[in-house]
């Protein structure tokens, strides 16, 4: 069915690329991936099947698009660049499960999207992507806003963000962002990919992340979650300061605050001079709801 040799080899990107006078454009961030063997993990990682409705988000010139079509039931690729639309739909003519859209998906309706496009909506949907590094968390914290019930995301990211994403409290990468991540899914990174599988090459090594639903719920419940979240990102707002210090900067230094800060503290069995970095996702709910019990946040 699919035409050889296949798209995500290195010699068919070059030939794909001369035949259509493609271009590479920094303004989207665009590296091709040209490793059928990382292709093909890609696939394995998101665990695809033929029950499975996909969203690819950025397939470029259709390397990953071609190995979801033969794995997936049907797949719905999301590009925002205008110019690469002709080339999919003739590269990828092979595969009539395949629609290509030109889309932004940080401006697309997905929900709508996904009834109109897709045979079966209620199959399950996973979104499967090589993300452009400079947006990678606006996408994510977008998909993860969205009232989709995603089944996997499996995403290419920049390295050091994957390493973010999967980060345990006390070390230096853990922030907002892995807190953000894990108050809904599981983090797994599956593997590393060389910056020399790409054309052109970035200047960093990537990391496949495959994101899951949380297999247990939180043992306790946030007041709000987007309070909640806002309190997480000004708790990290100076990682060299003590928690207390940042607090401070979050909900106000007046001494009666300073005093409710103090009685909240001292409910939940947080010391004030610990580092944001130290605390787990479970403290943070805690401190967030004793503080609205007190009626700071």
């Amino acid at each position: 069915m699919s035409q050889s040799p296949e798209i995500g080899s290195r010699t068919r990107t070059r030939a794909i690329m001369e035949k259509y006078g493609v271009r590479t454009k920094k303004s989207f961030g665009q590296n091709f991936l040209t490793d059928l063997n990382v292709l093909n993990k890609i696939v394995e990682a998101a665990a695809i099947t033929k029950n499975d409705n996909v969203i690819e988000i950025g397939p470029g010139i259709g390397a990953l698009t071609e190995q979801l079509a033969q794995a997936a039931g049907e797949v719905l690729a999301l590009e925002i660049d205008s110019d690469l639309i002709p080339v999919l739909k003739a590269v990828l003519s092979p595969y009539n499960n395949v629609t290509v859209l030109n889309q932004d998906v940080l401006k697309a309706n997905l929900p709508e999207l996904i009834k109109k496009y897709f045979t079966d909506p209620q199959r399950p949907l996973k979104v499967v992507a090589n993300l452009p590094y400079y947006i990678t968390s606006p996408i994510l914290m977008g998909l993860l806003a969205s009232p989709i019930k995603w089944s996997a995301i499996c995403v290419m990211m920049q390295k050091e963000v994957a390493q973010r994403l999967a980060a345990k409290p006390g070390t230096k990468q853990y922030g907002a962002l892995t807190l953000a991540i894990e108050y809904q899914m599981d983090v797994q990174v599956a593997f590393n990919v060389s910056r020399r599988v790409f054309v052109p090459s970035p200047n960093v090594d990537s990391a496949i992340v495959v994101l899951t639903p949380r297999r247990h719920p939180l043992p306790v419940q946030p007041f709000d979650k987007q309070k909640l979240m806002g309190f997480i990102r000004g708790c990290f707002g100076h990682r060299r300061k003590s928690l207390w210090n940042n607090l401070q900067s979050v909900v106000g230094k007046d001494k009666e605050t300073k005093a409710r800060l103090t009685t909240a503290l001292e409910q939940v069995q947080i010391a004030r001079q610990i580092r944001p970095e130290r605390l787990t996702l479970e403290q943070f709910i805690e401190l967030a709801n004793a503080l609205h019990g007190l009626g700071v946040l």
